[in-house]
């Protein structure tokens, strides 16, 4: 059984930003599912308090960092309709977070 300290997962979609250095470690994100997303019915939108969206869940092995890194797919049962996660690493395109429940 997979502790909810051990599941991670990678934030995609940051391109709307010219700069993501105040994504810092440490940082809470909010989880919202978006069933009703036009291109993934397991779509999980991430937000940040005070902007609002900033990207979503990655759910392609294309997009997904590292190989402990849950998809969108994996974590969609995980939780009802919102959870929380930490920032764990900000690369640049992408932020790696842990999932908090």
């Amino acid at each position: 059984m997979v502790k909810k300290q051990d599941i991670y997962f990678t934030v995609t979609g940051l391109f709307r930003f010219d700069d993501t250095e105040f994504l810092k470690e440490g940082m809470k994100v909010r989880l919202e599912k978006e069933p009703d997303n036009d291109y993934d019915n397991e779509a999980i939108m991430v937000k940040l308090a005070g902007i609002g969206k900033i990207g979503y869940v990655a759910n392609s092995v294309k997009t997904i960092v590292g190989d402990e890194a849950y998809s969108a797919g994996r974590l969609y049962d995980k939780f009802d309709n919102e959870a929380e996660g930490t920032i764990l690493y900000n690369m640049g395109g992408a932020l790696q977070c842990r999932f908090e429940g």
